[in-house]
């Protein structure tokens, strides 16, 4: 599989982003979650591609896109959805299926179709669950950043804190991926880029 620069993942962003503001918001927390994957890839000594690791994590949220308004408003009821229309810009580019997964597979811990059936989720009942090892390490690197305004890096802790309200079995997959994985050291990342963290 040929990969897309990150000079081509960043025009992808420019051609699908509705503004400069939502731009700078979705593209940096990707390129932020690319540097925390990267991180905790290089201290891994599971078998894994990294340049893949790299260009899922840069283009995981581009759905998010699609979810703002012609006012510039970032619709938050159905954000839910950003994996699955994510996963359809990059099936509509022309990407591999195994690009456009890091898309549908990295909300939360995973969604499984009992989650979507039960919650009621706004998408298509399916299971949305990273498989290899390069979806999984994206997914758990996106839990330490968060795009709130204003944007925020989450510690292992919170992270779990935030998994609680959707129960214990949620709790224990972010433990599992944690014990996996490790925890990133957010401290180079926060200087960067100069986000609180809680």
């Amino acid at each position: 599989m040929i990969l897309p620069t990150v000079d081509e993942v960043r025009a992808l962003h420019e051609r699908h982003a509705p503004s400069h503001e939502a731009l700078d918001l979705v593209f940096t927390h990707c390129q932020i979650i690319s540097d925390i994957a990267g991180q905790l890839g290089k201290r891994t000594d599971l078998t894994l591609d990294t340049d893949l690791v790299r260009v899922g994590a840069l283009l995981h949220d581009i759905g998010v896109y699609r979810l703002y308004d012609q006012a510039g408003r970032l619709d938050h009821g159905n954000y839910i959805r950003h994996g699955v229309l994510g996963h359809e810009i990059l099936r509509q580019e022309g990407f591999p299926e195994r690009l456009c997964r890091f898309c549908s597979c990295h909300t939360g811990v995973g969604l499984t179709r009992h989650d979507v059936r039960t919650q009621g989720l706004a998408i298509p009942e399916a299971d949305y669950l990273a498989e290899t090892v390069e979806e999984q390490l994206v997914m758990y690197a996106d839990k330490f950043h968060s795009k709130t305004t204003p944007p925020t890096f989450l510690t292992a802790d919170a992270c779990a804190a935030h998994l609680k309200p959707f129960g214990a079995a949620k709790v224990h997959a972010f433990d599992l991926l944690r014990a996996r994985f490790g925890e990133p050291d957010l401290t180079s990342v926060t200087a960067r880029y100069g986000h609180t963290q809680t």
